[in-house]
C-alpha cells in the first residue's frame, strides 16, 4: 500500500462498470419521526460475545416514496456506508460486523431509490433527489452530527454535495474509489458515453432488472449531472481520505486508469485536511478485495475525529 498526505485536498458511477462507477451524530433512538421500524435478520455475530448483531430496518419517507435504512445500534460516532451504481446496503455486509466491533460506533446503511427494499422513483437520475433521501434518512433517525461517511464509486457525487449542504453533519469522509470532480472533464464525458454504449444498450433488454433500471436512469442524466459535478467543491472543514484502486474502474484502458488517478491525486491536493491511499492489487471493488484497508482506514477516520 502507498500512502501520500497532503497539506490540499475525485468519485464516479457505475454499475455496468464505466457508467454506473460513474454513474457505482449518535443514533439516540432507534426510530425517528415518521420512520417505521422493524428488526431485520441478523447480519452477523459479534466476534467478542458470539451473540447475533441485528440491524433494525427502518422505512423512511421522503418526497412520496419509502427507502429502507438498516441501523446497527452502538455509542458514540455514526459510521454511514454509502454503496456504488446499482448495488443495494447488502454490499456493505462482511464489513458491517467488524465495523462496528472495531469502532463501538452505530453503523447505518441504506436502499438508494429502486434498489434492495427502497421503491423505485421513476424518471432520470438525479443526484440531488439522491442527496436529499440520504439527508432525510438520517434527520428522521436523530443524526444529525458525528458523521463518518464512506461512499463507493457513484456514492461519490451524493457525497460531495452532502457534505457541501451539511459540512457540520459530517467529521469526515472515507472515499472509496468514488466519483471525484476532476475526473469529470468534458473530453472524459465524451468518452464514457461512448465507452457505455454496448452496456446500455444490452441494458435495454432487460429494463425491469434493478441493476439495469439504475444505468439506465443514471445514462438519460449522465451527461448534465457530470458536467455540474465537475464544478462541485469538497469543503475544506470535512476531513476525506480518498482510497484509489490500483486497477480503478477501466482496468484494460491504461489512459482512463491514469487519468482516474491523477484525478484523485488532484482532489487530495486541492484542499486541506485529505489523503491518498492506493489500494495494491485491487479492482474498482475494494471494499470485496481489500475490505482490510477500507475497515483500517475507517477506523483511522473515526479515531482522528475522537
Amino acid at each position: 500500500m502507498s500512502r501520500t498526505i497532503s497539506h490540499r485536498s475525485l468519485a464516479l458511477p457505475l454499475s455496468a462498470l464505466a457508467l454506473l462507477a460513474l454513474t457505482a451524530g449518535t443514533v439516540t433512538a432507534c426510530t425517528g419521526p415518521g420512520a417505521a421500524s422493524e428488526s431485520a435478520a441478523s447480519q452477523s455475530a459479534s466476534h467478542e460475545t458470539g451473540q447475533p448483531v441485528e440491524a433494525t430496518r427502518h422505512m423512511i419517507d421522503n418526497d412520496g416514496h419509502h427507502l429502507a435504512f438498516y441501523v446497527t445500534e452502538g455509542t458514540g460516532p455514526t459510521v454511514v456506508l454509502d454503496s456504488g451504481g446499482g448495488e443495494d446496503s447488502s454490499y456493505w455486509k462482511d464489513l458491517v460486523p467488524e465495523l462496528h466491533e472495531a469502532t463501538g460506533a452505530t453503523v447505518i446503511t441504506y436502499d438508494r431509490a429502486g434498489l434492495g427494499q427502497s421503491e423505485v422513483v421513476p424518471g432520470p437520475w438525479q443526484v440531488e433527489s439522491a442527496v436529499s433521501d440520504l439527508e432525510s434518512g438520517l434527520e428522521q433517525l436523530g443524526v444529525t452530527d458525528d458523521v463518518t461517511l464512506v461512499s463507493h464509486s457513484q456514492a461519490g457525487q451524493i457525497a460531495t454535495y452532502l457534505a457541501q449542504d451539511n459540512p457540520a453533519l459530517l467529521s469526515g469522509a472515507v472515499l472509496v474509489d468514488a466519483n471525484l470532480p476532476p475526473f469529470f472533464t468534458d473530453e472524459q464525458i465524451e468518452r464514457l458515453v461512448a465507452f457505455s454504449q454496448p452496456q446500455l444498450d444490452a441494458a435495454q433488454e432487460d429494463p425491469d432488472n434493478p441493476q439495469n433500471r439504475q444505468l439506465l436512469s443514471t445514462a438519460e442524466s449522465f451527461v448534465a449531472t457530470s458536467t455540474a459535478f465537475h464544478q462541485a467543491t469538497w469543503p475544506d472543514a470535512v476531513p476525506a481520505t480518498v482510497i484509489v484502486s490500483e486497477k480503478t474502474p477501466f482496468d484494460g484502458s491504461p489512459e482512463d486508469v491514469q487519468r482516474w488517478k491523477d484525478a484523485a491525486a488532484s482532489f487530495v491536493q486541492d484542499g486541506p485536511r485529505r489523503t491518498l491511499v492506493t489500494a495494491d492489487g485491487s479492482s474498482h471493488d475494494v471494499a470485496k478485495d481489500r475490505p482490510d484497508l477500507v475497515l483500517e482506514e475507517i477506523e483511522n477516520m473515526v479515531a482522528a475525529q475522537h
